[in-house]
């Protein structure tokens, strides 16, 4: 919010007469990393203004800074400063609404702008200076870890249904249990709407949903009080992704990652894979590695390194880690009764030979198969099904030996399984 870029468009606003405050998003995670005790880093940077979107536009271009009509009609035009984009949203209440779209009028009144937004956390309004304007209680919220609908939940949720599941992304990442009664039991009441909204919205709200810290204890709530049935009912090996979970961040540290997490909590084979793909939209490549991860594969401790290699050369390193990832979490369930001894690092004793697969996959790098088709058919076979079946062969013959046959010796062996066909026929 204080670089030279933001500081120009904000400064062009203001000389113009303009009053403009940063909102949405920006300001939340801003006062979240202040006094939520989160380090939220702040990405996109919205800014609202009393001044008509026209005005807004003769401004920026006096001080010769770039900007576009993005949705003009709706009051949001879009500064450019060095590549870095600033939509700009003229201050607005809801005349009528209409699911996800509402018609508009312009406003000079922030509480009344504020009052047409989801939640107390995102409607909040920073001035340059830092002044915060919160007129619905946000900063309070933050600081207690609450997430709550602003003014009556049930009407903002019958307003826009997506935000029912806004709600839960919301609470999964920025809420301290127990839930909002008023929210819960919104939420709850109009689930049912929740088919209504098309896959490509259901996807990107669950996705974030699943990146939060801990996904399961969101998802178990929804299960519980009936709402996830309502959008994702295949979601039944919720305490599969509790182990993942753990996994990732407490053994492994790494990134969230949300497809593998669905993965996780998905109980059904390839075919129910298929089904949630195409209900979420999911795209060619997710869809495709969903119905793999779904797909078994014995990747477990112990595996010896003859073994381990034959998996990587024919998996592929990433797909052996997701393969290894759920059977991880999978085994975690059956050792919890255990209370197994810890390792101090997040894991735990019966952790360390996964741990060790997981790092000898890292360090795998891949052997290219030294031969092709037409090695086959400059050794006399004629191209056709055949080329392929004995170049199978020649590689099947060199996994057998651990991939460490070379060019010359698989061409050796292609060699003698042409031989052993005999002369071909006329």
């Amino acid at each position: 919010m204080t670089a030279a870029p933001t500081r120009a468009v904000m400064a062009a606003l203001a000389e113009g007469g303009a009053e403009a405050r940063f909102v949405g998003g920006c300001v939340r995670d801003t006062l979240m990393a202040a006094f939520g005790g989160r380090a939220e880093v702040v990405r996109d940077i919205d800014i609202a203004t009393d001044a008509a979107p026209e005005r807004v536009m003769e401004l920026l271009k006096r001080a010769h800074i770039k900007v576009v009509p993005t949705g003009i009609e709706h009051g949001t035009v879009t500064a450019v400063v060095d590549g870095k984009p600033f939509e700009i949203t003229t201050l607005r209440r809801d005349v009528e609404t209409f699911g996800r779209r509402a018609r508009v009028a312009f406003t000079d009144d922030w509480k009344e702008d504020a009052a047409r937004r989801d939640f107390t956390i995102n409607a909040m309004f920073l001035a340059a200076d830092g002044r915060v304007f919160d007129p619905f209680g946000g900063l309070d919220d933050i600081v207690t870890g609450r997430v709550r609908f602003v003014g009556e939940a049930k009407a903002r949720i019958e307003e826009d249904v997506l935000r029912l599941l806004r709600y839960f992304r919301f609470y999964a990442h920025f809420d301290r249990p127990p839930p909002d009664a008023e929210a819960l039991a919104a939420c709850k009441a109009l689930a049912p709407k929740l088919p209504t909204l098309s896959g490509e919205r259901v996807h990107a709200e669950l996705f974030k949903l699943l990146a939060a810290p801990d996904p399961a204890e969101t998802l178990g709530l929804m299960a519980r009080e009936g709402i996830l049935a309502h959008v994702l009912p295949e979601a039944e090996s919720i305490p599969r992704l509790a182990a993942l979970t753990v996994i990732e961040h407490q053994v492994l540290l790494r990134e969230s990652d949300p497809l593998l997490r669905l993965a996780a909590a998905l109980t059904g084979g390839v075919s129910e894979a298929s089904s949630v793909a195409a209900r979420l939209r999911l795209s060619n490549r997710e869809r495709e590695r969903l119905m793999a991860l779904m797909s078994s594969a014995p990747v477990a401790p112990p595996l010896d390194e003859r073994a381990l290699r034959r998996f990587l050369q024919r998996q592929g390193r990433d797909r052996f880690v997701d393969h290894l990832l759920l059977n991880w979490a999978e085994a975690r369930l059956g050792e919890s009764a255990h209370h197994p001894e810890e390792t101090g690092e997040g894991g735990t004793l019966d952790d360390v030979p996964w741990l060790a697969l997981y790092e000898a996959a890292r360090g795998w790098t891949p052997v290219a198969f030294p031969i092709k088709g037409e090695d086959a058919v400059k050794c006399g076979v004629p191209p056709g099904p055949l080329v392929g079946e004995l170049v199978r062969a020649v590689e099947e013959w060199w996994a057998d030996e651990d991939f460490r046959p070379d060019r010359a010796a698989c061409l050796a062996q292609l060699k003698a399984l042409v031989g052993a066909l005999g002369p071909p026929t006329s």
